[in-house]
Order: C-alpha cells, then structure tokens, then sequence
C-alpha cells in the first residue's frame, strides 16, 4: 500500500542529536504511514533507524537541490520536507495535514505555525504574510519558511520543485509563487507546531551576496517582464534603508549585479490571474 507522506529530512550531518530527534519525531506519528529518507548533503547518513532509506551526495548541492534529490526516493501522494534541527512534538501532526489536503483538493502547500521548545519568540519572517498579527491566527501564505513544508506531489511537480541554482535563500518564495500559478492554493496553519530552535543568523558577506542574486533569479524565473524591475526595485529601497554595514551592503550589489547579468534556468512568468490571486491573498508578488 502506497505510505500517505513522503517525507525528505536534509542534513548536512553536523546535528547528529537533533537530525535523531527529528526523525524519530516522524516515525512517532500516528494514523498515517510515511517513507522518509535522510538526505546528506555532503555527507553520508550512517547509523539510523531501521527502515529509514539514506541519500549520501558526496558535496553540498545546496539547500534546494539537497530536498530535490530525496524526492525521487520516497513515494506518496504528500511530500512533507523537514530541516534536520525541526521537529514535530505532536503525534497527531501529520494526520491533521493529511485531514486538510483531502478535505480541499485546491490546497496545495502548508506551512505550519513554528516555535523555539525553550519559549523564546520567533521572528515575524517566519509567518508567511506581509503583515505577522497573531501568529497563531491561520492565513493564506504568500512567502515560505521552508523548514517544515507539507505539499502535494502533484502541485510540488507542477511547480517544478525547489529551485536548484538558489543554492539557498528565497527558494521558498519561488515555489510559493510557482504552486498558487498552478492552480492551487497555499496556507499558514497557525493552529499546527513544528519546533525549531530562535537562532540569530550569522549574515557573512556571501548571505547578503546571494541573498541579493536569488532575489533578482526569484523576479526574472517568475515574474512578468513588467514586474520584474517592480520587484527587485523595492528590495533594493528596502535593503539600503535597513542595511548600515557598508561591507555587507557592498556584497549585496555585487550579488544585485550578480543577478542581472546572469539568467536562471526555467523562466515561466506567472499568469496576471496568479497575481490578482495573490495581492487578494494579501501580498502581490511586487513586495
């Protein structure tokens, strides 16, 4: 019988505690079936728990490409991606999802509500709308916090699954954006938990490098032609009024101008009707 989750854990293997806790977090759940496999980016997973399939790459393919290299490996009509320093503390977690996606067969993707297990409070970019309010208030998502995602493998497939090149930063916007154009769907449960550790970032030079690029590849696969500059512009407003490190805002023009001389792989504008969708769901893909 075909398991209800597939479920990807990606790691790079310097967590070994909490990648245990994550996947036992997984085979706890109940009232459904899953099949996970431990993806090592860079790494090859050793001494897990039984039935747990392994994916050793022998380099860091970055964060998106890593997810994408367990997809082929797990089966089940939902994939369900979890970090290696996430966990679910609730056995009933994923048969609540499940619940949803065969209750609303527009639903495409979901991102739960997250919490640090100490009870420090999250940061507002970790609730997928333009304006946070009530995090345990459940919305449309219109950005992603990537860490714990539920999709179906139908609207992950349409999408065209993580975006490769990204390496990371902001491949959860783009497959958002790629699942509501395809005709489903996204939503923030803030009434489901996952927990992750509030940890501060550290933001080194190549974050605010390829934080600048992704965003340019995010407006330039996505986005229509006359959007494009809409978008990167009001980041660009943004990031100079916020950013006073001048090394750090140097790198991210160098990552700006990164982005505009180079083209990403598999450019497919949303529709206009995908817009008009997602400014009613609160946000439109200009900000």
């Amino acid at each position: 019988m075909k398991p209800d989750f597939g479920v990807v854990i990606l790691t790079m293997g310097k967590r070994p505690e909490d990648l245990r806790t994550a996947i036992d977090s997984v085979l706890a759940q109940r009232d459904v079936s899953v099949d996970v496999v431990v993806v090592g980016n860079g790494w090859e997973p050793t001494g897990l728990p039984s039935g747990v399939a392994t994916l050793g790459l022998t380099e860091n393919v970055g964060i998106p490409a890593g997810r994408n290299a367990g997809v082929p490996l797990v089966d089940g009509d939902l994939l369900f991606f979890l970090d290696d320093d996430a966990s679910i503390p609730d056995p009933h977690f994923l048969a609540s999802v499940k619940g949803r996606f065969d209750s609303d067969p527009a639903l495409g993707l979901i991102q739960p509500r997250v919490e640090d297990a100490s009870g420090a409070t999250p940061p507002g970019r970790w609730v997928p709308r333009l304006f946070v309010g009530d995090r345990t208030r459940s919305s449309y998502a219109t950005t992603l916090w990537e860490g714990a995602t539920a999709i179906r493998r139908r609207a992950f497939e349409a999408a065209g699954g993580w975006p490769d090149e990204f390496f990371y930063g902001h491949e959860g916007i783009d497959l958002v954006w790629r699942v509501w154009d395809a005709g489903f769907t996204c939503w923030y449960a803030g009434d489901l938990v996952v927990h992750h550790p509030v940890i501060n970032p550290l933001r080194h030079e190549e974050f605010y490098r390829m934080n600048a690029r992704n965003r340019v590849w995010l407006a330039k696969r996505n986005l229509p032609v006359v959007l494009e500059p809409v978008y990167v512009g009001s980041w660009v407003a943004l990031t100079v009024a916020r950013v006073r490190n001048r090394q750090a805002l140097g790198a991210w023009f160098t990552g700006l101008r990164e982005g505009i001389r180079d083209d990403p792989n598999n450019r497919r504008p949303i529709a206009w009707k995908t817009v008009w969708k997602m400014s009613k769901a609160g946000r439109p893909p200009v900000i």
